[in-house]
């Protein structure tokens, strides 16, 4: 679906900003000017206050379009707060190939990048979507579910890194710290004890209460771990090897901990959010969506529903749909590469987990599989459905009912059909 062309809105004046984290490079067009106005202004709030207060009392307050290389950050934040600015946020990859257009050597600067912005904003406005924010609460939840999504991945690399030193010196505290290395006794254990002999020279009473502390209420395990520990042999007595990596299994049990409470913390908030917005509704008790997934999709959605009149925006703006590319008798389709990487983790891990809960996407995807799909090409297919699924009830404002979509099906005569049955015993 390609985008539509626009009405160019009158403003005052133009500007093109190429941000970076020591300054910003402007280019400014005030309308019935000949020249363009190139500035470089500090990457401080004290510098952008008084660049915006300026340009405020030199236009009167009248629109001003800025076109800026990003569509999050401090400094779009910040300009968001200024209401005479009217703000056009592109896609990197935009600029890049602008760019590559008039300088075919590749040669980048920032205030060139800046003119290059000016002018995309100015000579082709009508193709571009001014932004418009969400509310503070819908924003303020996208914010925290994707902060909760980076804290889980940390923990995740944390882990793996916890597991990998474990095996290269003393996997059995793999066993003996518990399954769930993310865990309260996990790191409290190998924080303690963080080699064989330092667990082996432990009372068997302390380890009994330790194990009972940390809420292991089974008497033979707790004695089965004991035992083990006390005819445990070295995998590797070498201090080059043990003493490293010793230390660096009590470093990374000891940031796991504020980690966990970080990501509690997260949860409670975000529930806190999601319960109060209005939109809640429409997300909650979703098949496979749960208290992590139901507020990520609300935030996906967001509360503007002027921002995708079609379903397809939304496929598109995700990444979900698919692209074509062809050229003589060769055609190629792939899933896209430029494209919001948390709102499409969002929709392809949400379809994921649907696939456990409703009928008709595991019979979906099991169709998809039996005509050659691997396992992610079969699940983004499905978020694609799921998108299309959601936005109606996203616009019309009423729940998803799994028994009404069946139920479509059924009288659409699906393909889908025939396998319900069979899925639904």
């Amino acid at each position: 679906m390609s985008s539509p062309i626009l009405p160019k809105p009158e403003f005052a004046a133009w500007i093109g900003i190429d941000w970076a984290d020591q300054h910003h490079d402007v280019a400014l067009h005030a309308a019935g000017s000949d020249r363009i106005e190139q500035k470089r202004i500090q990457a401080t709030p004290e510098a952008l206050s008084e660049w915006i207060a300026a340009l405020r009392g030199r236009f009167r307050g009248q629109s001003v379009g800025v076109c800026l290389e990003q569509s999050k950050g401090a400094l779009i934040h910040a300009l968001l707060e200024h209401d005479f600015l009217v703000l056009y946020p592109i896609n990197p990859s935009t600029l890049d190939q602008f760019r590559k257009a008039f300088a075919t050597s590749g040669a980048k600067s920032d205030p060139s990048d800046a003119a290059l912005l000016l002018e995309l904003l100015e000579k082709h406005g009508d193709r571009l979507h001014a932004w418009k924010p969400e509310d503070p609460k819908t924003r303020a939840l996208a914010r925290f579910v994707e902060a909760r999504r980076k804290a889980v991945d940390q923990r995740t690399r944390f882990i793996q890194r916890l597991n990998a030193e474990l095996k290269g010196y003393f996997p059995q505290a793999l066993e003996w710290a518990g399954q769930d290395l993310s865990s309260a006794m996990a790191s409290d254990f190998l924080r303690r004890w963080p080699t064989l002999q330092a667990v082996q020279r432990a009372r068997s009473e302390t380890l009994r209460r330790f194990y009972t502390t940390h809420h292991c209420r089974s008497v033979e395990t707790i004695q089965r771990r004991i035992q083990q520990i006390r005819t445990a042999v070295p995998l590797l007595t070498d201090p080059a090897i043990v003493e490293p990596s010793a230390m660096t299994v009590q470093l990374l049990a000891e940031q796991l901990r504020p980690l966990a409470k970080g990501i509690k913390a997260y949860d409670t908030r975000i529930q806190e959010l999601f319960a109060e917005h209005p939109d809640s509704h429409l997300f909650d008790g979703l098949p496979g969506s749960g208290a992590v997934m139901a507020p990520r999709l609300l935030a996906a959605f967001g509360a503007d529903r002027s921002r995708y009149p079609a379903a397809a925006n939304l496929q598109q703006y995700s990444g979900i749909a698919p692209v074509t590319e062809a050229s003589g008798k060769s055609r190629w389709v792939h899933r896209r590469w430029a494209a919001p990487k948390f709102v499409r983790q969002t929709f392809h891990e949400f379809a994921g987990h649907s696939i456990r809960q409703s009928v008709w996407a595991r019979a979906y995807y099991d169709q998809m599989r039996s005509r050659g799909k691997g396992h992610h090409a079969a699940v983004r297919a499905l978020a694609f459905k799921w998108i299309r699924i959601l936005w109606r009830c996203w616009q019309d404002q009423i729940p998803y009912d799994e028994a009404l979509y069946v139920e479509a099906l059924r009288q659409r005569g699906s393909s889908l059909v025939q396998q319900l049955p069979a899925l639904a015993a």
